[in-house]
């Protein structure tokens, strides 16, 4: 039978019992909260969660053969704990006091431009200063240095053991210096922030994703746990040829020297596809070098002058308006339009006279080009303008690339009573000649590559592939921007002409005994802001756009240079067109290295010194077996320098000893491209003279550089 008084005595019991509970709980909250609160704010304060970013690595930047041209590689900055393992570590102590003299011998034999006394000194005040991050070099370092440090006594030990710890960072380097800068481009310092050039076009390609990772603290552990992974960023595969960039710089700069130019431009691009070869903008500065510090090419808005003629014949003869037998009178240089003086560039001698419709490009003749022009378009201009548009050299290409401008090429404009507001009777016929309008070199070399590539407009093509760990997963697949420019007829008309400029007219510079080359100069007066034309001493653009071979193209390329006063001749940059044809040319012939083999050869060959992957990359693909005293991979940090020795059954490749970036290093031996790239990435301007192997340096291997000195290399072979 049910007893309820005495359930309700057992209720009551376990009642008073939790409030009993209850009550001491809240006791004990108060206690900790008043009494206990600053030594559980320490236990707090042991404790700690951080939401860190983790950086991912940035995509590399590839020649079209794969080569890197900018590169997120290792450095380090280095330093010693010299209280690691707790202030009372006698076998720390007493193994640091037998080994600092090594260590500081060996740091001086690293970094040569300070004794081993001044490293020992400058270790020994960090370790009296009780110091636990004091730095063993000021500045960042390669791995490769890196490495040769860390093998040294006690900083090979663990760093709770010994103390050497380090902070890595990846830094941005061209291994290629400053081939292609502006188009490259570069970021801002080290915090991975896109300046200019594909690396700002291509950002977010490269960049990659950042991770996340909570760090957690306790004591003096951190305990790390990751979030998110970082993403790194995927590999861009430019259509730049390192070698037909390096010669076309070479040849560039080497005139602009030749003839005190200000700025120069030249663009090497595949008639096929479109792609860009070679860009090179060059500047001279205060110091009367020459840099790339802006992309001309791509963004100089200036009157193209004679080589916009080509396209204004194009036009005339694809309308049907004139053909190749049209004659035309340029009197004797000189002529009236409206009341304005248009001359020929040999005015002064008496002018052409009669000129056939080819010849009138082939002597470049102002008078002629414009009379025709005038004669057939004067009272439509707006129809001579949409034949622009139909040829193509209006277009806008939408380059990839920051600081990028479309041609100006204004269309004539009427009002409501049919009055021109934006055109004069004078327009047209210097229009037709290259003036009035603004058509950077790109659009004007797209335009000619079109003629050499049988009608079909290509659009220039910067960047071919998006590539991640070594698999392709993006192309970018060349682009038609308009399938036939003009008639068949047309075209053939235009590229016979364009081979007889260069080969009996004024391009004759441009010209090849071993190949055709079809091509157009120009001379421009350039424009100087509001002064105009009549500021003083006249600044002249100096062109020659073309392509080659002309009975089968492969190759187009514009060359500009901009000079002050004359002599203002287009056949300076004749000549450099010359110098990059020849040189491409030269460049794409092809042997067997069998047909080179007789009694007499030498099947071993001479290998200079200098870059060891190179070397190896050369030898291993003719056959001929290397001995090695190193591995690794170009593409996985800096080059290998070495020195290489003929044997009777293979090459040895030696590496020697690095120096460091501040001081000058042995370049006997090398080839006038490795000696120079050692060399400049250390900040040192060099003077090159003779051909073969270095032989002599002014400067001493381990002199400490001085910035802006000079190192002349004697080359022998």
């Amino acid at each position: 039978m049910f007893d309820r008084k005495k359930i309700i005595k057992r209720y009551k019991v376990v009642a008073y019992a939790m409030l009993a509970v209850g009550l001491v709980v809240l006791f004990k909250v108060a206690y900790i909260a008043t009494a206990k609160r600053s030594y559980w704010m320490k236990v707090a304060a042991t404790l700690k969660r951080d939401s860190v970013d983790v950086k991912p690595i940035r995509g590399n930047i590839l020649s079209c053969d794969g080569r890197l041209m900018a590169s997120s590689l290792p450095e380090y900055r280095m330093y010693m704990d010299f209280k690691a393992g707790g202030d009372e570590n006698e076998t720390r102590d007493s193994l640091w006091e037998a080994k600092v003299d090594s260590i500081c011998m060996g740091l001086h034999e690293i970094f040569p431009e300070k004794s081993a006394a001044e490293f020992k000194k400058h270790l020994e005040e960090g370790r009296l200063r009780g110091s636990r991050h004091w730095p063993v070099w000021r500045r960042r370092v390669s791995y490769s240095t890196f490495s040769d440090v860390k093998k040294l006594p006690v900083f090979n030990l663990s760093a709770n053991k010994g103390g050497f710890h380090f902070e890595k960072f990846n830094a941005r380097q061209r291994p290629f210096g400053s081939l292609a800068k502006r188009t490259i481009g570069d970021l801002y310092g080290a915090k991975d922030t896109a300046q200019f050039g594909l690396e700002l076009s291509y950002d977010s390609i490269l960049r990659g994703k950042v991770g996340k990772i909570n760090r957690q603290k306790v004591r003096n552990k951190f305990l790390d746990i990751t979030v998110q992974d970082p993403v790194n960023g995927a590999d861009i595969v430019t259509t730049i040829d390192v070698n037909i960039q390096d010669l076309a710089e070479r040849s560039l700069v080497d005139e602009l020297k030749l003839i005190n130019g200000n700025v120069g431009v030249a663009v090497v691009m595949e008639v096929k596809t479109g792609d860009i070869k070679a860009i090179v903008n060059m500047a001279k500065c205060a110091d009367g070098e020459y840099y790339e510090i802006k992309n001309s090419a791509v963004s100089d808005l200036l009157e193209p002058g004679s080589v916009f003629k080509t396209a204004s014949l194009m036009v005339a003869l694809d309308d049907g308006v004139v053909d190749t037998t049209y004659t035309v009178d340029t009197g004797s240089g000189i002529w009236d339009m409206y009341g304005a003086k248009m001359r020929d560039h040999n005015w002064h001698r008496g002018g052409y006279q009669v000129l056939t419709l080819p010849q009138t490009l082939e002597y470049s003749s102002n008078i002629g080009v414009s009379r025709i022009i005038d004669k057939y378009y004067g009272k439509n201009p707006e129809k001579f303008v949409q034949g622009l548009d139909r040829i193509g050299i209006r277009e806008d290409l939408k380059l990839p690339i920051v600081g990028y401008a479309p041609p100006r090429i204004r269309m004539p404009k009427k009002n409501k009573r049919g009055q021109y507001v934006n055109w004069s009777k004078t327009a047209l016929p210097w229009m037709s000649i290259g003036y009035e309008t603004q058509v950077p070199p790109i659009s004007t070399l797209t335009f000619y590559n079109a003629i050499a590539n049988g009608g079909t407009m290509m659009r220039p093509r910067f960047v071919k592939a998006v590539m991640k760990d070594g698999q392709v997963i993006r192309e970018f697949p060349p682009q038609v921007i308009k399938q036939r420019i003009c008639k068949e007829k047309t075209l053939r008309e235009i590229t016979t002409i364009l081979e007889h400029v260069v080969s009996q007219g004024l391009g004759k510079k441009a010209g090849s005994t071993s190949f055709k080359v079809a091509g157009k100069t120009g001379t421009a007066q350039i424009s100087k802001g509001a002064a105009g034309y009549k500021s003083g001493t006249m600044n002249y653009l100096l062109s020659f756009v073309g392509f080659f071979p002309a009975d089968n193209p492969r190759y187009s390329c514009i060359v500009c240079i901009q000079r002050p006063g004359l002599p203002a001749s287009s056949g300076f940059s004749a000549l450099v067109f010359h110098n990059i044809a020849e040189g491409i040319m030269a460049q794409s012939i092809k042997l067997d290295v069998s047909d080179a083999r007789d009694s007499l050869s030498i099947l071993m060959p001479d290998v200079k010194s200098g870059d060891m992957f190179a070397a190896n990359y050369v030898l291993t693909r003719l056959g001929i077996p290397t001995n090695k005293n190193w591995d690794g991979d170009y593409s996985k940090g800096n080059p290998v320098w070495g020195v290489a020795e003929r044997q009777r059954a293979d090459v040895a490749l030696r590496k020697v000893k690095a120096y460091s970036s501040g001081v000058v290093p042995d370049v006997k031996g090398m080839g006038a491209r490795d000696a120079v790239y050692a060399l400049e990435s250390r900040g040192v301007r060099v003077r090159l003279s003779g051909r073969g192997k270095v032989t002599q340096q002014s400067l001493a291997p381990g002199h400490v550089i001085r910035k802006g000195e000079v190192c002349s290399l004697k080359l022998e072979i």
